[in-house]
C-alpha cells in the first residue's frame, strides 16, 4: 500500500480497512446485476449497459439470446435485426455494430471464447477499460484493475478514497490503497450503495451504514 497516496487522500491504512469491512457487511456477496449464463453473454450485456440501466438491459438480453444463442450466431447476424431487438437500450446502432463486430473477432481470433486478459479484451469493438475490468474482475475473478463508473467515482470521492474526478486517475488511486483481494468486489458494492443509499443529489446519510466512517467530501445536501 502506498503511504504517499494515503497521505494525499488523508486516510490511514486502518481507516481504509475499517471502511472496507463496514462495506463488506452491507454487501457481502459479489452479485453481478446483469443477467447472463456465460462470459460472452455478460460481455454483450455490459456493452448494452452503456448509458442504460441494468434493469433495462435485463429485459433486452433474453430476446437477444433467444435469437442469437451463441457467439457464432451473433457474428453472422444482420445489423438491422440486432438493432430492432436492442433499440430500447439507446445508441442502438453503435451498440449493434459493437455486438456483431465483437462477436466476429471472438470467433476469428479467439476461437469463440472471450479472452481473459486486458490487452486482448481491449481489441474487441465496444470494449474499453471499464468493460474489460468488469469481465476480468466480476466474471473471470482475476481483476487487472477496479471498475470505475459514475457511482464508483462519486462514492470514492465522498468516502475520501480519492480526490480525483477522472476515472483513470480514480482507478489508479483505488488500486494503490485497496488490497487486491477486494478489487473485484469493491465496484459492485459501491454501485449498489450508490443506487440504494448514496445517490448523487441527496444521499441518505441518516440511514447509511458507513456514516460514522464517511467524511462526506463534496456532499452538500443529505437526508
Amino acid at each position: 500500500m502506498c503511504s504517499a497516496n494515503l497521505e494525499k487522500n488523508h486516510m490511514t491504512k486502518t481507516q481504509v480497512m475499517a471502511l472496507l469491512k463496514a462495506l463488506k457487511k452491507l454487501y457481502p456477496k459479489h452479485v453481478i446485476p446483469l443477467h447472463h449464463h456465460n462470459a460472452w453473454e455478460l460481455l454483450c450485456a455490459v456493452i448494452l449497459s452503456a448509458q442504460c440501466t441494468d434493469a433495462r438491459v435485463n429485459t433486452i438480453t433474453p430476446h437477444l439470446f433467444a435469437k442469437y444463442s451463441t457467439v457464432q450466431d451473433l457474428a453472422k447476424a444482420k445489423l438491422s435485426d440486432v438493432e430492432k431487438i436492442i433499440h430500447s437500450a439507446g445508441f442502438y446502432h453503435s451498440k449493434a455494430v459493437s455486438l456483431i463486430e465483437m462477436s466476429k473477432r471472438i470467433c476469428s481470433t479467439y476461437g469463440g471464447e472471450v479472452p481473459q486478459n486486458m490487452d486482448d479484451l481491449l481489441t474487441l469493438r465496444g470494449v474499453a477499460r471499464k468493460t474489460a475490468n468488469v469481465m476480468l474482475g466480476d466474471y473471470f475473478k482475476k481483476p487487472a484493475g477496479i471498475v470505475v463508473d459514475t457511482h464508483v467515482k462519486r462514492l470514492a470521492k465522498r468516502l475520501g478514497l480519492t480526490q480525483q474526478t477522472d476515472p483513470v486517475k480514480v482507478e489508479k488511486d483505488l488500486t494503490k490503497i485497496i488490497p487486491y483481494e477486494y478489487w473485484g468486489w469493491l465496484a459492485i458494492a459501491l454501485i449498489l450503495h450508490g443506487r440504494q443509499i448514496c445517490n448523487a443529489r441527496k444521499p441518505a446519510c441518516s440511514c447509511c451504514g458507513l456514516a460514522k466512517l464517511c467524511p462526506r467530501k463534496g456532499v452538500t445536501t443529505s437526508s
